[in-house]
């Protein structure tokens, strides 16, 4: 019987061959003097100068996976891999892979994902660019822990460990950088436990630049965190909007608002109750990328999701864009009575743009709502039958 591998130790791999062996020997070397059963697995990206042969003469398991991308090349080594736990770091040296204990240990715990923080850890001289250090790691990490409540000091940390039960559930799907975040996002939302462990940051010992892209890859990052938390992009703004739009027209409809000899008046009014309507467009977005992102398996179900349907159903819709649509015919009517006294000559636009505006603005909202009502209905269809018993 062949003996089961409690560890799987996986690097990414795309022309490594300065630091490749240095990595492989020092995870090999961690396996044989902790007694562990495990295995070196190099998930090659296309490297061209001789990688794989390096890995295959120290007897590390190579995968060869065709489509670029870290996401693309852990995966696939994951996949792969036989190990009951899973370890991932760079092949770069820059992670130690002989002191990898403290990972496996809090696995054994039962933690199903254990991230590296560096920052606790130590980052030796040069190992770190400086906009990485005191500023993209920083904040992303920050907008991490904002979003998500995920108490991880160090979102980006190559060296983690994780079940392979966990990483299964975490159904993860990205294929570049931001599979970093992916992994920390899922494990949280799918109610993984997460810890972490002090990690010590080397200066990697490649002559040629590292893959990462500062700009790229941190967009790439940044723009993960965002569409997979929908309530900061979209839904947050959306209601600050609306309430501040709503305030200061209710304001403007009465009178002008005179600080400093600055006037407000329906200029300010026109663009007050545009807020209202741009943040119900937010609120539009939150609700359809939420659907779109929990169709899709992107993110799990949730509680949230549920009273999406329960809240936000076609009688409700229609019935409050019906009466906001009648509100905006009514006032239409009065501005034109307005216009019929002056014998529909010229108006004194401060008076009759103050019923105008919300005439036009109350219309054009019902007409969303009532349009925005029948096209969740429609998504709600879909939902019910996948809940039925």
């Amino acid at each position: 019987m062949s003996k089961t591998i409690e560890l799987s130790i996986v690097m990414p791999c795309l022309n490594e061959a300065e630091t490749l062996a240095t990595c492989i020997k020092k995870a090999q070397k961690f396996l044989l003097e902790n007694q562990v059963s495990g295995e070196v697995i190099i998930a090659d990206n296309g490297s061209t100068d001789g990688s794989q042969n390096i890995a295959k003469t120290l007897g590390a398991k190579v995968i060869h996976v065709e489509k670029k991308g870290y996401g693309n090349a852990l995966r696939s080594g994951i996949n792969y891999a036989l190990g009951t736990y899973i370890i991932m770091g760079d092949a770069d040296d820059s992670y130690d892979f002989e002191s990898l204990k403290p990972f496996l240990i809090n696995l054994r715990k039962g933690h199903d994902l254990v991230m590296g923080n560096r920052f606790k850890g130590g980052i030796k001289k040069d190992a770190m660019p400086f906009l990485h250090k005191y500023l993209g790691n920083p904040v992303l990490s920050f907008l991490g822990r904002l979003f998500f409540n995920i108490k991880i000091g160090d979102f980006h940390c190559g060296l983690r460990g994780f079940s392979k039960e966990a990483y299964y559930k975490m159904n993860l799907k990205t294929t570049g950088m931001e599979f970093a975040s992916e992994m920390i996002v899922k494990s949280k939302l799918n109610n993984l436990s997460i810890t972490e462990v002090p990690t010590i940051l080397h200066k990697d010992g490649r002559s040629r630049p590292p893959h990462l892209n500062t700009w790229r890859d941190g967009w790439r990052h940044l723009r993960f965190l965002l569409l997979y938390s929908p309530m900061w992009l979209f839904l947050i703004p959306g209601i600050l909007l609306m309430i501040t739009g709503i305030l200061a027209s209710g304001v403007l409809i009465s009178q002008s608002i005179i600080i400093e000899k600055i006037v407000f008046d329906i200029h300010t009014l026109l663009y007050t109750s545009s807020m209202v309507l741009v943040g119900f467009q937010f609120f539009v977005f939150y609700a359809l990328t939420k659907v779109y992102a929990v169709e899709n398996q992107l993110l799990p179900k949730s509680n949230r999701y549920e009273k999406l349907f329960k809240y936000l159903n076609l009688e409700s819709g229609l019935i409050i864009g019906f009466l906001l649509l009648a509100a905006g015919i009514g006032l239409s009517f009065y501005g034109i009575s307005i216009w019929k006294n002056f014998e529909y000559g010229n108006l004194n636009p401060s008076k009759t743009l103050r019923v105008i505006i919300p005439a036009v603005f109350t219309g054009l909202l019902g007409m969303q709502i009532i349009f925005f009502s029948l096209f969740f209905s429609i998504l709600g269809l879909k939902n019910s039958k996948q809940t039925q018993p």
